[in-house]
């Protein structure tokens, strides 16, 4: 890595206020970190669908799993499989644990690591200006499917680490004590983004609405540096149909917020991310909203005095962060094509509040099978786009100074069927180029 670091930085000394123009020989090889084990746990659903069109018609659905190597009894979720013109953008997650009455955390093993990552230099740098010293409040993390990888994310610049637990009635804490655990003993920030029982909010919200906030407050006490409340709550697959709009998501706020600073005021509370979408019109419908007026409901509803940083998902990009026009496929205005209009879009809601992406991730199937029907629009996507693409928004990100977080989806998804996780993944075959233009970045390069 110090050879790779000497070829970097005399490479950057050469390159003046352009994004690209380097070309670092050589890579470095990373032994993965030893395999951890969660708490035993139960999979909840997590969805994803494909970017949306604001003149689609038609509803999304389908459904995929995945065990993840770090988690023998843990189950993926449900997600979706839509053409890029029918659906709204839910994104995945990473297994969700439910958090059980009888849960209890256990400790990390230490098996034999089985693979190893090489950061793999691409061809270009992320930018011409990649040492500047990072913003005082930027940081960068990813969302994990292992546990195996927590070191070359350190390695990368990245200092925090996302996945889901799922609260159900009576549930323990015990995977969110296990995942701080784990995030302490690597020297990672935890981000746990919390979702819970559609049944039950849909019986009695306010009942449930107190019960949730009870959950969080003894996810709090845990010690996570951040709670996500809900995931993309604009949608049917993560809310009540019916009880869908910002005004209800505002209420839920208004009962989390409080609970979570009380038991604990040094985590920050971001509010859940809504799916980017135009596949509602513009409106709220029974199924679901568009983000917009879902976050315009929010703030009507006074939703800014309960969170300390706005969610926000961006996944569907084909063109560099730098892009705001010229998107080949259809509705190439709508904002949720490109990374500076959906910062301007949530920026405009909620001027008062740092940015936090809870997922923003490149599809690119290269080196992997075709893409699945409805995810097309990314085939023309390489890993050398993506690991600049996703240097460049953190660079972008940083340099705002309205993006308080970045969450890169996702680092080592391996489910590639109908729904093509794997393909957002930054290691893969024993690489990682984006490791290198994220590090670059951040200054670890």
């Amino acid at each position: 890595m110090k050879r790779l670091l000497a070829q970097q930085l005399v490479c950057l000394l050469l390159v003046v206020l352009a994004f690209g123009g380097c070309s670092f020989g050589g890579s470095a090889t990373v032994t993965p970190t030893p395999d951890e084990t969660t708490a035993t746990v139960t999979a909840g659903p997590t969805e994803t669908t494909a970017p949306g069109d604001p003149t689609a018609t038609e509803s999304p659905a389908a459904t995929e799993s995945e065990t993840p190597a770090d988690e023998a009894t843990t189950t993926p979720p449900p997600v979706n499989t839509e053409t890029p013109t029918d659906a709204p953008t839910a994104t995945d997650e990473p297994p969700t644990a439910t958090a059980t009455a009888t849960g209890t955390a256990t400790t990390e093993p230490t098996p034999t690591p089985t693979s190893t990552v090489t950061p793999v230099t691409p061809t270009a740098t992320a930018s011409a200006t990649a040492t500047a010293v990072p913003g005082p409040t930027f940081e960068l993390g990813g969302q994990v499917f292992s546990f195996l990888y927590l070191d070359l994310m350190r390695e990368s610049g990245m200092t925090w680490m996302k996945m889901q637990i799922r609260h159900t009635p009576g549930g323990s804490t015990a995977d969110a004590e296990n995942l701080v655990a784990i995030g302490e003993r690597h020297g990672l920030k935890v981000l746990l983004s919390v979702v819970g029982d559609q049944a039950a909010l849909a019986a009695n919200p306010t009942q449930y609405f107190q019960e949730f906030a009870a959950f969080l407050a003894a996810v709090a006490r845990v010690g996570p540096d951040a709670i996500e409340v809900w995931n993309e709550p604009n949608i049917d697959r993560e809310w009540p149909a019916g009880l869908i709009n910002g005004t209800n998501y505002a209420q839920m706020l208004s009962y989390a917020y409080p609970a979570i600073k009380q038991a604990n005021p040094n985590v920050m509370v971001i509010s859940g991310a809504p799916a980017p979408t135009g596949f509602f019109g513009g409106q709220c419908r029974v199924n679901g909203c568009d983000d917009l007026i879902f976050i315009q409901q929010m703030a009507a509803a006074g939703a800014d005095q309960y969170f300390d940083c706005t969610g926000i998902h961006y996944n569907e990009g084909i063109l560099p962060p730098t892009a705001s026009t010229g998107d080949p496929r259809g509705n190439s205005n709508h904002y949720t094509r490109y990374y500076p209009t959906m910062v301007n879009t949530y920026v405009s809601v909620f001027p008062d509040k740092p940015l936090c992406f809870t997922e923003l991730g490149y599809l690119s199937p290269e080196g992997l099978p075709p893409l699945p029907p409805g995810f097309e629009w990314a085939s023309g996507t390489s890993v050398q786009e993506q690991a600049e693409w996703l240097a460049q928004a953190a660079q972008l990100s940083r340099d705002n100074r309205t993006v308080r977080l970045m969450i890169v989806w996702n680092m080592d998804a391996t489910i590639y069927g109908s729904d093509p996780m794997a393909g957002w993944a930054i290691i893969r075959n024993n690489t990682c180029l984006a490791c290198v233009t994220l590090s670059v970045v951040m200054g670890q390069g």
